[in-house]
């Protein structure tokens, strides 16, 4: 697009000084050919003033009229019935004449090469081209600041887009100066406090209805387990085939549960977690070093886990965010290998959680200083998304735990798995 906004501008600048540099070169080249013209017939008036005071036949005053005549340039005064007289030569064969009457039918005429006047065309033609060029070359000045202006904040509203489709929920408080572009970010902040929201209460009945039908699915079991025992043949009977329907509905709970962890992680992909975790680090690193503190990354080679590489960047950059705005000292990003998982761990050497903020440290508006209380609750939002799951294991000094799912071998087919060796 901005390729596209600078070419437009461009063609319309061009066209521009096409349009108006053509004409006024032309005009300049006509108007010095009439103040060339002008000016021989100004010096032809001045000579006539001063023949006209002397009767005719009188020898010229060279001295005095070669003061009226221009360089390289010539006098001839014809009058009918006295001699040809001349003052200077023209010795171009090229030349520019103007003449007036003069006394009883003569005529004087002022002559001077061309030459002089086309190279004062010349010089006022590539004058008018070179403000045209200057014009052009302003016109591609503006065009390139103005479509760098307009284009990086539409990328960067589609890159904003983009991550809240991915389940990117934080706010961007970006703003780029346009007010159209801005109230799109305000409406995109605000849908993702909104899907964030939404998402959250999903996830939290999905928790409760599971909690609650397992709770209910148990007890009946356990009741159907008794009457299984039961001595009467036929109630023993029926109390199995309903012991079978509810072992039955548990595997269906199970899979639609599965079902719909799958969806949530459907852009679930293998990633390097020493790569990925790298980016955050890079990223976050100046604005830890700026206020005076140090960001350690230990990641082993050849930990893969099956995420949204997206969300898991964001996830942990919350986290390091969290760092930053309540924690102190160094922070530290590490993974390791778990059972049957893979553990990425986010601290720092601060004071720590306050005892009576642990409960609620997930909480949405929850938060120990005077900000939003947004982030921990998106990054565990972010990363139950992909099937994981974030929890806070130590309060003094803070660290979080993210606990991610490890990728299957049919994930990476042909690509052998290289040895763990510390960083």
């Amino acid at each position: 697009m901005r390729r596209r906004i600078l070419l437009s501008t461009l063609f319309v600048v061009a066209v521009t000084a096409l349009v108006l540099g053509g004409p006024l070169a032309f005009t300049t080249w006509r108007l010095v050919d009439d103040f060339t013209r002008a000016e021989l017939i100004q010096r032809l008036e001045q000579i006539d003033d001063r023949l006209d005071d002397k009767p005719p036949g009188t020898p010229l005053d060279s001295a005095a009229i070669a003061l009226a005549v221009p360089a390289g340039g010539e006098l001839v005064v014809d009058v009918p019935g006295v001699p040809v007289q001349r003052v200077g030569t023209v010795e171009s064969p090229d030349i520019l004449s103007e003449s007036l009457p003069f006394g009883q039918g003569g005529t004087i005429t002022l002559s001077e090469p061309i030459s002089v006047m086309r190279t004062q065309q010349l010089q006022v033609v590539v004058i008018v081209m070179l403000l045209v060029v200057l014009s052009v070359g302003t016109g591609a000045v503006v065009a390139t600041v103005t479509a760098r202006r307009l284009a990086e904040p539409l990328l960067d509203v589609a890159e904003r887009a983009a991550r809240l489709g991915a389940g990117d929920f934080r706010r961007t408080p970006l703003r780029h100066g346009i007010p159209e572009l801005d109230r799109v970010s305000d409406v995109l902040d605000t849908s993702a406090g909104a899907l964030a929201d939404l998402v959250q209460r999903e996830r939290a009945l999905v928790g409760d209805v599971s909690h609650q039908l397992r709770s209910r699915i148990t007890a009946l079991t356990l009741r159907l387990d008794e009457l299984s025992t039961h001595p009467d043949p036929s109630a023993r009977r029926e109390a199995l085939a309903a012991l079978e329907q509810t072992e039955k509905l548990s595997e269906v709970l199970d899979e639609l549960l599965e079902a719909a962890r799958a969806a949530r992680a459907a852009g679930a992909e293998p990633m390097d977690l020493r790569s990925g975790l790298t980016e955050v680090a890079d990223e976050w690193r100046p604005a830890l070093e700026s206020a005076g503190r140090r960001l350690k990354l230990r990641v082993p080679e050849g930990l893969l886990a099956r995420v949204t590489p997206a969300r898991i960047r964001e996830a942990v950059g919350a986290l390091v965010d969290n760092a930053l705005q309540h924690g102190g000292g160094t922070v530290t990003i590490s993974a390791r290998e778990g059972a049957n998982m893979l553990v990425v761990e986010v601290s720092d050497t601060g004071a720590g959680i306050p005892e009576e903020l642990v409960p609620h440290v997930f909480d949405r508006g929850v938060s120990v200083q005077s900000s939003t209380g947004l982030g921990l609750a998106l990054a565990r939002a972010l990363v139950e998304a992909d099937g994981g799951r974030l929890e806070l294991s130590r309060a003094r000094p803070p660290t979080f735990t993210i606990f991610l799912p490890a990728a299957r071998a049919d994930d990476v087919v042909g690509t052998p798995r290289p040895a763990v060796t510390p960083r």
